[in-house]
C-alpha cells in the first residue's frame, strides 16, 4: 500500500524523499539550523525544487555550510562563489551568507547556541497544525512576523516573514504536514 504523503511533494523523487526524511523534523542542531536558514535565503523568490537540486553544489562552496568559516569570507572567496554555476549567483544572497554566519555566531554567543534562541519562540516544542490539504499552510503568521523581526535586528538579512515561515516547517518548529500524511503523526 502506498503510503499518503502531502500533496506539494508528489510527482519528483528528490522532493519526496527530502519530505519523507527531513521537512517537519524538528531540528535542534545549530549546523543543520544554519544550513536550513541559509539555503531558505537562496530559495525566496525560487522554487524549492531548485534549491534541492542545487543544495549539494552549496554544500561544497560553503564548506559544508560551516558558519565559522563562512563568517571569515572575504572578497576573493565572493568572487569565487559568483562564478559557481551549481549555485544561485546572486550577489545580494551570497553577501548575506557570511552576514548570517557572523549574526548567527553573535546569537549562539548570547544564548548559548542558536538552537536556544530560536526554538524559544514556540517554548521548545512544534506547533502541530491540522491542515487538511498543503495550500491551507500560510506563507507567514504572526509569530514568522515576530522572529524575521527579531532576526533583522540582530543583522540577519534575506530573513523576511516568509522566508523565517519556511525555515519553521522545514526544521519542525511547525508541523504543516496534512493530516492525511503518514509524516503527520511522527513528527
Amino acid at each position: 500500500m502506498e503510503k499518503h504523503r502531502c500533496g506539494w511533494c508528489m510527482g519528483d523523487p528528490l522532493y519526496e524523499a527530502y519530505h519523507d526524511k527531513e521537512w517537519g523534523v524538528p531540528v535542534k542542531e545549530d549546523a543543520k539550523l544554519f544550513e536550513f536558514l541559509i539555503l531558505e535565503t537562496f530559495q525566496a523568490g525560487l522554487s524549492w525544487i531548485t534549491i534541492l537540486r542545487k543544495r549539494e553544489n552549496f554544500q561544497k562552496a560553503l564548506d559544508n555550510f560551516d558558519y565559522k568559516k563562512i563568517a571569515l569570507y572575504d572578497e576573493a572567496k565572493l568572487a569565487s562563489l559568483m562564478q559557481n554555476e551549481g549555485i544561485i549567483r546572486n550577489n545580494l544572497k551570497v553577501r548575506s551568507t557570511v552576514t548570517n554566519a557572523q549574526a548567527f555566531i553573535k546569537v549562539q554567543q548570547e544564548f548559548g547556541s542558536f538552537s536556544n534562541y530560536i526554538w524559544d519562540f514556540v517554548d521548545g516544542k512544534p506547533i502541530k497544525n491540522r491542515h487538511k490539504d498543503y495550500k491551507q499552510a500560510p506563507a507567514n503568521t504572526p509569530l514568522s512576523d515576530t522572529i524575521s523581526k527579531d532576526l533583522k535586528r540582530r543583522g540577519f538579512k534575506f530573513v523576511g516573514s516568509t522566508v523565517v515561515y519556511a525555515h519553521m516547517q522545514a526544521t519542525g518548529m511547525v508541523n504543516d504536514h496534512e493530516v492525511g500524511c503518514f509524516r503527520y503523526s511522527e513528527v
